[in-house]
């Protein structure tokens, strides 16, 4: 399974890039446009309008974009992905990056790849851990295939959604990691940068732990300004509006800087060959400035739109991921660092390999995976002769990201909803409970305008000692506990003249339906109970208790802690 799954990855992944290249050359041919900067202001709002259309008439408005659904896939439904992502996020990123989107493939291709493994598991009927398994296999295919990198497609899977490793898990991730890179290659030989890398020496030491830092800083930005700009499109009214408007934002900056047209790839290479000029060329339609003033101004000013233009590129409805920003935008930063040194005159730097190490420094810091970006970029190298200021570079640019920014763009707005697996163990299972699913129906209600007789023939018929007070629209009034009322029982004088409402208890704690089961168990501890009460919008649904929880927990945790079946 993991051969078919490594094959199918690598066959999609080229097929998604092939797809994306044909638009773009067919489109330069058509149009004319290689240096005609005011057709810019049109293709992407084209390209975001067909991408809108599908999604509303054949994925009924729903898309679930990015590696934030794989994860959610993972820690809340065992890994289970519907079937049609499998072709929906290669037809919708195509359209979105063949006509301009500022965003990367490499989301799309890990989502296609991560689907196809979650079916193949599926179809097999095989266990959710082994459907978790496959799925990862599927994400390692896509980063592999897309970047001629096994060793980095395995660690991505790792550090981005297997939170446990055993020997059983890693093999099946190589198979299929090294499967999508024999394919690709066969499909698609050209490399995806074109690299020439110099040896490091000793005295750019200092300025390699810099550049960490800058690099660190810079992912902050990038991953404060996506979300920001994302989190304000959100909430506008109408996806075609929405489109409209993010379009002709998106086409105007495009027009402004050409390089953030599309993946940002091409702009890459042409950093790493030392051809400065091309990259400026065609600004505004002016010719290119021959001044290092001007380069460094215009890099700097790349730097800070890009994430407006990937966030504007997903906010308006096009699909794509954070990936290529990141790895563009660390070459820019390179850049303006190393050309920066130089200009000063002061220290001479190798500048292809400040921009290499940046593009490995920064994806650090915005994905928070540090190990894939020490990979990725010695894979793409092709050897291992910046391994150490790679090293130097993605762990200060991790920290100083992880400090600022704890989240990733991928798990910011999962942890918010407390929908994100933690590799704590206990927040593990309890995020694998469903509350509903320990949910308790058999406590006889009463009412507040009832007397002392009923509540004892309430108690007679119950198993429960306790009793809640509802009212006529089965709202929650108050709480009747048997402990309360037990000293009465036997006085029977008492019991037309005692109502509940003298008796109940009205200050009490409550669990909402939709809760996660971490706050839950935070208010049994708080406030010493054993029984909570279950409300939806203020409606009596049930009650919950703790012995019912720990008894579902230790079912999952015995679950979760089984390995793999060896092969």
């Amino acid at each position: 399974m993991s051969i078919l799954i490594g094959a199918l990855g690598g066959i999609i992944a080229v097929l998604m890039k092939n797809g994306v290249l044909w638009i773009e050359h067919f489109l330069t041919e058509l149009l004319k446009i290689k240096y005609h900067n005011y057709v810019f202001f049109f293709l992407p709002l084209i390209g975001l309008f067909f991408t809108v259309l599908y999604v509303q008439i054949f994925r009924e408005g729903k898309l679930g974009r990015g590696i934030s659904s794989i994860l959610y896939s993972v820690s809340r439904k065992k890994g289970v992905i519907p079937s049609d992502k499998i072709y929906s996020h290669i037809i919708t990123s195509i359209l979105t990056i063949g006509f301009g989107g500022s965003v990367g493939l490499e989301a799309p291709i890990v989502v296609t790849g991560s689907a196809i493994g979650s079916n193949v598991a599926t179809f097999l009927h095989l266990t959710s851990k082994e459907r978790i398994l496959l799925l990862a296999c599927g994400t390692a295919a896509g980063v592999a295939a897309i970047f001629s990198a096994p060793v980095a497609g395995v660690i991505f899977a790792m550090e981005v959604l297997l939170l446990e490793l055993t020997v059983p898990a890693f093999i099946p991730l190589l198979i299929s990691s090294a499967s999508a890179t024999v394919i690709a290659k066969i499909l698609h030989s050209k490399p995806l940068f074109h690299l020439i890398i110099g040896g490091w020496e000793l005295k750019a030491l200092p300025f390699y732990i810099l550049l960490g830092v800058f690099c660190g800083a810079i992912a902050v930005y990038v991953s404060k300004v996506t979300l920001k700009t994302e989190a304000f499109m959100k909430p506008k009214k109408g996806v075609y509006k929405k489109a409209l408007l993010g379009g002709l934002v998106l086409g105007i900056l495009i027009f402004l800087f050409p390089p953030l047209y599309g993946e940002g790839y091409n702009t890459v290479n042409l950093l790493l060959k030392g051809q400065y000029e091309l990259m400026a060329k065609g600004f505004m339609g002016f010719p290119f400035i021959k001044a290092p003033w001007f380069l460094l101004v215009f890099t700097a000013a790349l730097i800070l739109v890009k994430g407006y233009a990937t966030a504007l590129t997903l906010g308006s409805g096009g699909n794509g991921g954070i990936f290529a920003t990141s790895l563009m935008t660390g070459a820019l930063a390179g850049f303006f660092y190393s050309f920066g040194i130089n200009t000063i005159g002061s220290f001479h730097l190798n500048q292809t390999n400040f921009i290499a190490v940046a593009m490995a420094g920064l994806l650090s810091g915005v994905i928070h995976a540090p190990l894939t970006s020490i990979f990725l970029i010695a894979e793409i190298t092709g050897g291992y002769v910046l391994f150490v200021p790679l090293m130097l570079v993605c762990a200060v640019s991790y920290f100083f990201a992880r400090y600022f920014s704890p989240y990733t763009i991928y798990t910011k707005v999962l942890a918010e909803k407390g929908q994100l697996l933690d590799k704590n163990k206990d927040k593990t299972v309890l995020s694998l409970m469903d509350m509903r699913k320990v949910l308790e129906y058999d406590f006889v209600p009463i009412k507040a305008n009832q007397c002392l007789r009923d509540i004892a023939k309430a108690i007679a018929t119950s198993k429960r000692d306790i009793f809640p007070v509802l009212s006529e629209d089965k709202k929650l009034e108050g709480i009747i506990h048997l402990n309360q009322v037990r000293f009465l029982i036997f006085e029977v004088d008492k019991y037309d003249c005692v109502f509940v409402k003298d008796l109940m208890q009205k200050d009490f704690a409550y669990a909402n339906i939709g809760e996660d089961m971490e706050t839950v168990m935070k208010k049994f501890e708080d406030n010493k109970v054993l029984n909570l009460p279950v409300l939806e919008n203020g409606v009596y649904k049930g009650f919950i208790s703790k012995n019912a929880i720990f008894a579902i927990y230790r079912s999952l945790l015995i679950e979760e802690s089984k390995p793999l079946s060896n092969f």
